[in-house]
């Protein structure tokens, strides 16, 4: 489902934007706000890529506005990608190392989880492919062969 950029998103969340660019930088420990909020843009445009569904409307309404609208404003991928590939994707589009990059998506996605909740990441994971658990500050578990 893709929202219309025109309509207003409803937010559930009682975070504010700066609350959230805050959280990121300090678990980040990026220099500046404008560092930490580069890496919130950058990573959750590549989330909107991946997440579709239920999943990504309830998360577009745990975020502050400002963030859901980047969160929203992107098409889905037809194919998706795993959590390194994801890293390697917006590496990429960036120039970044993989190393800043991967921190980068550790820091802002560490913020999206407290945002989200266990429920609705557990969700959110179980619609992503491997690899994304670790990313969102969690163990990835796999069953036993």
């Amino acid at each position: 489902m893709i929202a219309d950029r025109h309509a207003p998103l409803r937010t559930l969340s009682v975070t504010t934007y700066e609350q959230m660019l805050e959280k990121v930088r300090y678990e980040g420990a990026y220099p500046t706000r404008d560092r930490a909020e580069e890496a919130v843009r950058l990573v959750l445009a590549g989330l909107g890529r991946q997440l579709t569904g239920d999943e990504r409307v309830e998360l577009a309404a745990r975020l502050p506005l400002e963030a859901a609208r980047v969160l929203t404003e992107q098409i889905p991928a037809t194919q998706p990608l795993t959590g390194w590939a994801f890293v390697q994707d917006l590496a990429s589009r960036t120039g970044a190392t993989l190393a800043t990059t991967r921190w980068d998506t550790g820091s802002v996605l560490c913020a999206v989880a407290t945002l989200a909740g266990p429920d609705l990441l557990t969700r959110i994971l179980h619609q992503l492919p491997s690899g994304y658990a670790l990313l969102f500050g969690r163990a990835e578990l796999s069953p036993a062969a």
